[in-house]
Order: structure tokens, then C-alpha cells, then sequence
């Protein structure tokens, strides 16, 4: 459904949508199995433009405005979310915020090989102590010399175990936002341990971790941005991170839509097709709209970066509305396919396991509506 697309936009979604019923879909329930991707999908993306997206072709990335990054990330959701994740943030997370907070030097050091996909990024922000209320992070980082040394941990760090580079955000001062810096840290500095996080519900392809610097130690110009704002850093770039992620979701419910439909037109049950039943059809039209509002919502976003203009807000509402239409639409998938939907030949039980975290990461449903209370409201209610 091209709706109102450009040619040049139409032709990205078709780029994206061959690469993922070509490379991806077919392999997504091995994947997800044996709770990898293939590590050469990461160059791949890198091959076709995805990892560069929005980033200027000056240092190494292929352009593009936001709602074509939108449109991959929506192909990719619909194909697995593991792969859409691995874009989202080493390219929606750390390249960006590299492109836009960086020197010259740390954009020349990593974007051309985060961009080609020979490099891979993780966002090190959520501790074990500190999720929603990430202005409360106890890692810290202290100056020796004119070194910095970084002490602590970080978990559910996506891409923590395949990057090599990871945006960490340390306390440099005081309590509070104010007193938190951030760093790219090289993954191979001594002092830095990784361990991959198993057993997870959903998203199992994607490599998830927990990481402990013990006195890490990176040089002065390890800084990203200004001292004392990483706090900033971080929430500016989850405010695009959010669309990202609604984007993924958009697919998730996409996939659930064309899995349902396809399956209540050759599934017969009392003699006719279960397409032929009401009930059916209100379950399927139910996840139709969802869809369709939440991709507009989506489109929204993107379009009001593209134009300079303010968009948090929006994110939010379109963060929220998509993570839950999502989960959603899965649900009802599952129940068009009945008992077939809740084992793996079929999509619908992995949409549903992935579309669940997408509630939780880069924000919970509830801090969304907290931030679009506050924007409405003027009240703060942290």
C-alpha cells in the first residue's frame, strides 16, 4: 500500500521489501530458533544503504530523509524484528548521534564504517537499577590524567556483543541529568566485558547484553558532545529512536494483516472459507485500521523532522500507538489462525512475542503517556 508515496519513496519500500522476503523471511523461525541472525545480514544492509540512511553521503552514509528510513524500517519489521533492531540502533542511535554531536575526527573514525555495515554500534543507557528513571545512572566516569575511567554496568544492551563501538553514558558530575556525560568506547578496551543475554521472549535473534566496564579507560576525545549534557544526548536521540521504533511496529502489524488474510481465504471450516465468517472479518478489519493509523502516525513523525519542525510529542503518540497496535494485531492474527497460530510454521506467534518488548524499550507505554500529558497539560508528573 504505496498511498501517497513519491516515486523515489516507492522505489526504497520495493529495494527493501525484495531484500527482506529474498534474505530475511525465509530464514526468520531458524533465526529466532537458535536465537541468532546470520552475521552477514549486518553487511548486507550495509551494501543496500539501510545502515546510512539519513546520514549525509560527506561522511560515508547514503542520504535520504526520514520517511525513507521509516519505510525500511517498516519492511523490516514486517520480515523480523531482530534485523530491524540491529538498524535501529546502531544507525538510529549511535550513527546519528555521532553525525550530529560528533568532531570531525569521530565522525571520520566511525560513521563510513557504521554506514557500510563493517562496524556496528550499541546504545549503553539502561542499568540494572535504572530504566524508565535513566537520569539516576550510577555508572560513573572520572578523570585521570587526561583520560577518562568508566566504572559499571549497563543491560539489554542490543548489539551489545557484535559492536564495536558502544555510546555509554557515565555520571561525570552531581546527581541528576545534569551531571551525565557521553562516550564512544571501542568494545575492545581492556576492562570492558560482554555477556549475551539468552532466553528472552521475543527479539531472540537480535544479540541482547549486559555490560560491565571496570575502569575502562578512553582518552579525552572519547567525549561525545559536551560535558555534563549526555543526559540530553540520550533523550533527544530516544525522541527519534521512538519513531524508529513505531516504524518496526508498523510492519510487525503489517505482517500480521497479510499473514491473517491470507490464511482466512484458504483455511475452510464448516464447508467455506473462514473468510466467509463475520467474526473473522471484524478481527481482521480491526487490525486493518490499526495499521493504517498507526503508519500515518508514523508518517507524521518523519515529516516533521524532515521539515525542522518539532516532533517529540508526536513521537510519543506514535511510539505508543504502534507498540500497542502492534500486540494488537498479533493477537488477533493468532486467533484468525487458531490453534496453527500458536506454533512457529506459522508468523503470527513470533509477531506477537516480538511485538510485546516494543511496549517496554525506548520508553514504556506509560512513560509515553506521561510525556504527552506533560506536553499537553504543562504539568510534569515524574
Amino acid at each position: 500500500m504505496d498511498m501517497t508515496l513519491s516515486p523515489e519513496h516507492a522505489a526504497v519500500r520495493r529495494l527493501a521489501a525484495e531484500f527482506v522476503d529474498r534474505e530475511v523471511v525465509p530464514h526468520a523461525a531458524e533465526w529466532d530458533r537458535r536465537e541468532s541472525v546470520e552475521r552477514t545480514v549486518v553487511k548486507q544492509l550495509g551494501e543496500l544503504g539501510f545502515l546510512g540512511l539519513t546520514v549525509a553521503e560527506e561522511h560515508g552514509g547514503s542520504g535520504g530523509d526520514h520517511l525513507a528510513y521509516c519505510l525500511v524500517l517498516e519492511e523490516l519489521g514486517r520480515g523480523d524484528s531482530s534485523v530491524r533492531g540491529l538498524v535501529s540502533v546502531s544507525l538510529g542511535l549511535v550513527a546519528k548521534s555521532i553525525a550530529r554531536h560528533g568532531t570531525d575526527s569521530q565522525r571520520s573514525l566511525w560513521l563510513p564504517g557504521l554506514c557500510a555495515g563493517d562496524l556496528l554500534g550499541c546504545f549503553a543507557l539502561t542499568e540494572p537499577g535504572t530504566g524508565s528513571d535513566a537520569a539516576s545512572l550510577t555508572t560513573r566516569a572520572v578523570r585521570d590524567g587526561g583520560d577518562w575511567l568508566i566504572t559499571g554496568s549497563k543491560i539489554f544492551i542490543t548489539n551489545g556483543t557484535w559492536a564495536d563501538v558502544a555510546l555509554v553514558f557515565a555520571r561525570t558530575g552531581g546527581d541528576g541529568p545534569r551531571g551525565v556525560s557521553a562516550f564512544l568506547v571501542p568494545t575492545d578496551t581492556p576492562g570492558l566485558t560482554r555477556r549475551e543475554i539468552h532466553g528472552k521472549l521475543g527479539l531472540r535473534g537480535q544479540p541482547t547484553a549486559e555490560l560491565v566496564f571496570d575502569g575502562v579507560r578512553v582518552p579525552a576525545d572519547a567525549l561525545l558532545g559536551e560535558q555534563g549534557r549526555g543526559f540530553h544526548l540520550a533523550m533527544s536521540t530516544l525522541d527519534k529512536g521512538r519513531m524508529s521504533v513505531a516504524a518496526g511496529c508498523v510492519g510487525i502489524a503489517q505482517g500480521c494483516l497479510d499473514a491473517a488474510v491470507d490464511y482466512a481465504k484458504t483455511r475452510t471450516q464448516f464447508g467455506k472459507p473462514i473468510a466467509a465468517y463475520q467474526l473473522v472479518q471484524q478481527l481482521i478489519s480491526d487490525v486493518a485500521v490499526d495499521t493504517a493509523a498507526a503508519r500515518l502516525l508514523v508518517w507524521r513523525v518523519a515529516d516533521l523532522i524532515d521539515r525542522g519542525l518539532p516532533y517529540a510529542t508526536e513521537a510519543s503518540m506514535a511510539k505508543l500507538f504502534a507498540s500497542e497496535a502492534a500486540v494488537r494485531a498479533a493477537n488477533k492474527a493468532l486467533q484468525v489462525f487458531g490453534g496453527y497460530g500458536y506454533v512457529d510454521e506459522y508468523p503470527v506467534g513470533k509477531y506477537l512475542r516480538d511485538a510485546r518488548v516494543t511496549t517496554l524499550y525506548e520508553g514504556t507505554s506509560q512513560i509515553q503517556q506521561l510525556l504527552i500529558g506533560r506536553a499537553l497539560t504543562g504539568v510534569n508528573a515524574f
